[in-house]
């Protein structure tokens, strides 16, 4: 059954895309060039070649293809979905418009038009009081007013039509040839036109509304990919928060950890964006940095290079990590003892015990599949619920389970805030928070926008703020995704006590409301394997 479920949803999107494909091609190419032309041609490879690029690089690494051949098609084919999803916004946009240029222009031509029939000389009736000019051409004369007296006599009136003088007939030849050379002028002017632009017929004005909202369409959606490409390959921003902990001691008051998700690297992104991500954690003099999923998309054997500075990483309390639902795709098990030999500390339903709080760590819900799952009892059940406890999970909706055993704070990554204006609001659909910092009862939940992309990141919204504050009712709002962030969270000790939320799947909103979200609902499966234990001077793994 669920095959075949599968391969209806395959189909649907497949049907989905061909059809978006059609309608971006008929106006980008179909309606501005005429049939035949090269610029046809080689529009319609582009409509058939773009979209298996595309398919090929999503597919390629699930089916154990050549590195080099991952490399290869990622790069056109993310950046060729980026661009189909912004240039259908654009054309829809310009459908709109359309019919606007399309009246502006026909009533500025019936002007012209006007113009033109007002220049050619129509005759005018003549007014009261006035005679006619004759047909040999005398100037009018205005009747004079008499008075009025005995008749005169009537005046025989010669009534034989007057004739102009004849036409000589060389004039007319002569006429007759100028407007022959002019016209051959005009066909000539054209004809050269042509073979300088082949395929661009002379220009109506449907061709003209056509080629008109299509460049604009076509500029505003490839500047929105320069744009969101442009900010990924410059690196990550350090966004800071302020989280008040009403459990935290006073001797861990300020304690910093630098939050880093969703790093992907793989065919686009490799070595030398993992070094721009550890400069710039390092760049913050965290107490600890936590690695919370999708570290890679690849395996081990062809992105373990591109990893390795994560061996620099300076933190006074090590560095952590949590597995995302990416690493089951690209080899869990090897990219844990990988981590772990680069010097991170993996928690895998884990905890370790600080000198201010207790630090867990779950593995991502993707696992389950492979009899990984998270395990919240393991990772949690016999702490003392005395010290404050913060939780590394990958995705967000697993907060319910971080409420139920008392976490203090949850910090999440997954969502890419996003990633793709406007799947932002899907986003919302299918987690409780896209991006940012909100509360659920007793538990803050941080969620990163993370410091890379899977496929490409496009957001056309500037860096958000960051949030500083000491209040614990400070809950920024979500915003359009933008380049991605390495966050600090800095902890605060706080003695007062947060309000309670009744609803256990609600988002509080402004007023006191709340807002239920969907959550997954899945069949916890406990890990039986026991990962070694590793340990640091001042850390210990429980």
């Amino acid at each position: 059954m669920a095959a075949v479920v599968f391969v209806l949803v395959a189909l649907v999107v497949l049907a989905l895309l061909a059809s978006v494909h059609r309608y971006v091609w008929r106006r980008f190419v179909g309606d501005t060039t005429a049939p035949g032309s090269t610029l046809r041609r080689v529009g319609t490879v582009a409509a058939f070649v773009l979209p298996l690029l595309s398919l090929g690089a999503m597919t390629s690494g699930r089916i154990g293809a050549p590195f080099w051949l991952q490399q290869v098609l990622a790069w056109p084919g993310f950046l060729w979905l980026a661009a189909l999803l912004y240039l259908t916004l654009a054309l829809l946009v310009g459908e709109a418009v359309r019919p606007l240029l399309g009246r502006v222009l026909a009533r500025r031509d019936a002007a012209a038009a006007a113009r033109t029939t007002a220049g050619t000389g129509t005759s005018v009736p003549a007014a009261e009081g006035t005679v006619a000019a004759t047909a040999n051409g005398t100037r009018p004369r205005t009747e004079e007013l008499v008075p009025a007296g005995p008749p005169r006599p009537a005046t025989p009136v010669d009534r034989t039509p007057a004739t102009a003088p004849p036409a000589e007939p060389e004039a007319e030849a002569e006429a007759e040839a100028v407007r022959d050379a002019e016209a051959a002028a005009r066909a000539e002017t054209e004809a050269k036109t042509a073979a300088a632009a082949p395929g661009i017929a002379h220009p109506s004005r449907r061709l003209f509304v056509s080629r008109v909202v299509g460049g604009a369409a076509a500029a505003a959606g490839l500047a929105t990919v320069g744009y969101g490409t442009h900010n990924v390959l410059s690196g990550p921003s350090v966004k800071r928060i302020t989280v008040p902990l009403a459990k935290l001691p006073r001797a861990a008051h300020g304690f910093r950890i630098a939050v880093v998700s969703d790093i992907h690297i793989g065919p686009i992104l490799g070595r030398a964006h993992t070094r721009r991500i550890v400069d710039t954690i390092n760049s913050t003099s965290p107490d600890l940095v936590a690695v919370v999923g999708d570290l890679v998309d690849g395996s081990v054997a062809d992105l373990g290079s591109a990893a390795e500075p994560l061996a620099g990483l300076r933190s006074r309390h090590g560095s952590f990590f949590v597995t995302g639902n990416h690493e089951y795709f690209s080899g869990a098990e090897q990219w844990v003892n990988h981590v772990r030999e680069l010097g991170l500390i993996p928690l895998e339903n884990a905890r370790v015990e600080l000198g201010g709080f207790d630090l867990a760590g779950v593995n991502d819900i993707a696992g389950e599949t492979e009899g990984q799952g998270p395990d919240f009892v393991r990772a949690l059940g016999d702490r003392d619920r005395s010290r404050a406890a913060v939780l590394l999970a990958h995705q967000p909706v697993v907060i319910h389970d971080a409420v139920e055993h008392g976490v203090d704070l949850q910090l999440s990554g997954h969502t890419h805030g996003g990633q793709l204006w406007p799947g932002n609001y899907l986003a919302e659909l299918a987690n409780p928070t896209v991006a940012g910092l909100e509360r659920y009862g007793d538990t803050q939940l941080f969620v990163s926008r993370g410091a890379g992309a899977w496929g490409r990141r496009y957001g056309s919204a500037p860096r958000p703020t960051s949030p500083s504050s000491n209040s614990p009712r400070a809950r920024p709002r979500n915003r359009p995704p933008a380049s991605g962030c390495v966050a600090v969270a800095i902890m605060r000790s706080s003695t007062k006590l947060h309000r309670k939320v009744t609803l256990r799947y609600g988002k509080p909103q402004v007023g006191g409301g709340k807002r239920p979200f969907r959550t997954r609902c899945v069949e916890r499966v406990q890990q039986k394997a026991v990962s070694a234990p590793f340990t640091l001077p001042d850390v210990k793994i429980v």
